[in-house]
């Protein structure tokens, strides 16, 4: 608690004469009014009918505090209930922080205002006026600072418990919906901000197990700015940029964790394609467009199972996969002992973990997904065809039998090996 210097026995004795004139019944009501029209004339937000109310309400016992406290040395200004409550109503109506603010620097700015008047209407000698002012002044620049401080910790609990519970809310039904609930499809929609009777590309959003420490990337294409704590707005951001790549501008997103995020994105038709790269630390696993509640339950389970992909993958498969060319390995890894088997059983020699092993993997891999085109697959690898005939040569003789044998089989093993590695 601080205390003021004294104060002149003149200035004090014009204190408790204004204060006892501003308490008679209805004056302090028409201050009220008065001093609420200014600030509502500056900030046309709060002319809502219920805002005004819980204003006028707070202006009241503001005035009721600074008044009891004109006449005392004490210079601490409680904040009163009703100031707390008007804050919550600003945070709670979805209004910024900055409108709250300047309530509280109109509203001074009304006060000396008001009081200048009435000191220019009583023609109190200058150096009484002068204290007087100077008292007011002092008082409402501690009035306004302790308001501030305290109201501003109001307003951001109340919109963080708000956000929480809207979050909450929206996570529930969209966990309802995954799990097979029935659920109107307008009614749902409505809630979650989010049109379900259109076609969805699920993604699910994560990052490296090991977060880099603060440091900031270009911000383009889809690089982001990392920093401490900032992992879901990172995501958010990656998400709509995916969001606008794709020319969508319907989102919906979910924190699965502290580092990983759900998103649906709305897109016109099913060729719609996310890009082939994002800058580290995100990864992103994608599902095919479907439509629907039901296309949104699918295309997210892809993404998941995607994911799960990419968590197992042995080296670099590349920081955004689409379920449809992981597919296979996907179904084939389920049961890691008997995609072991296959990939023992149809590679025999080529399973080694020699490097020589592995160049004639990816060219046999090549060569089948170009459909047995040498020039095609050299082309891709980056060699001259005659080496890839070379290879190829050597392959069956390792193999023991022609391609054409097991080539289905050998393409899925292919697959397997090329994400999971070979023992």
């Amino acid at each position: 608690m601080t205390r003021t210097a004294g104060t002149h026995p003149l200035v004090r004795e014009w204190l408790n004469d204004f204060v006892a004139e501003t308490l008679r019944p209805g004056i302090l009501d028409q201050i009220v009014d008065r001093l609420d029209d200014e600030v509502v004339a500056r900030l046309p937000e709060l002319a809502d009918r219920d805002i005004r109310r819980d204003l006028a309400a707070s202006t009241h016992a503001h005035a009721l505090v600074m008044l009891g406290g004109l006449t005392q040395d004490r210079a601490d200004y409680p904040v009163p209930q009703q100031a707390h409550d008007f804050a919550r109503t600003l945070a709670r109506r979805g209004l910024e922080l900055r409108l709250l603010l300047r309530v509280y620097h109109l509203g001074q700015e009304a006060v000396m205002d008001y009081m200048t008047e009435v000191l220019d209407r009583r023609g109190l000698p200058p150096d009484i006026e002068r204290s007087v002012l100077m008292r007011l002044f002092e008082r409402s620049i501690r009035w306004v600072g302790t308001s501030v401080e305290e109201l501003t910790e109001t307003y951001i609990e109340e919109r963080e418990r708000g956000l929480r519970a809207a979050l909450n809310q929206r996570t529930e039904l969209v966990r309802a919906l995954l799990a097979g609930a029935d659920a109107d499809i307008d009614q749902a929609s409505a809630r979650l901000g989010y049109r379900l009777a259109g076609r969805h590309l699920a993604c699910v959003v994560w990052t490296d197990d090991a977060m880099p420490g603060p440091v900031t990337l270009p911000d383009n294409g889809f690089r982001a700015e990392v920093g401490d704590g900032e992992t879901l707005g990172l995501l958010d951001r990656v998400v709509a940029r995916l969001a606008a790549a794709l020319g969508s501008r319907s989102v919906l997103t979910v924190p699965s964790g502290a580092s990983a995020l759900w998103a649906w994105i709305a897109v016109e038709s099913d060729a719609a394609r996310a890009p082939a790269t994002v800058e580290a630390p995100v990864r992103i696993a994608v599902g095919a467009p479907a439509a629907g509640i039901a296309g949104f339950r699918a295309s997210h389970r892809e993404a998941v199972s995607a994911r799960r992909v990419a968590e197992r993958a042995r080296g670099e498969i590349g920081r955004v996969l689409h379920y449809p060319e992981v597919e296979v390995a996907y179904l084939a890894g389920t049961d890691e002992a008997a995609m072991r088997a296959l990939i023992a059983r149809e590679l025999g020699p080529l399973a080694a973990p020699d490097a020589n092993s592995a160049r004639l993997r990816e060219t046999l891999h090549a060569y089948l997904r170009c459909r047995r085109s040498p020039d095609a697959a050299a082309k891709r690898l980056g060699v001259h065809k005659n080496t890839v005939r070379y290879r190829m040569q050597r392959i069956e003789e390792l193999l023991g039998h022609p391609i054409e044998h097991r080539g289905l089989w050998l393409e899925i093993a292919l697959e397997c090996a090329a994400i999971y590695g070979v023992r």
